[in-house]
């Protein structure tokens, strides 16, 4: 796994509890911090989580490729 992976994965579970929080307590973390919803560096969080998402979504059918290799390897 190397670091672009790391950080997608780390950005993707920090967008998981944000909506965690949004769904269970009606508090959305990234908005509070950042100055609601709608101000800059909050749409700049939403849209990086967004596309370390769609990254994540790669690194799914990469890692499974090579699981399945290793296991007919053995």
């Amino acid at each position: 796994m190397n670091v672009v992976d790391r950080i997608a994965l780390l950005l993707a579970v920090i967008g998981a509890l944000n909506w965690g929080g949004v769904g269970l307590f009606g508090f959305d973390t990234v908005a509070f911090l950042f100055g609601g919803q709608m101000s800059v560096f909050s749409r700049i969080i939403y849209a990086l989580v967004g596309l370390a998402g769609l990254w994540c979504v790669t690194m799914l059918f990469r890692f499974s490729g090579e699981e399945d290799r290793a296991v007919s390897a053995a």
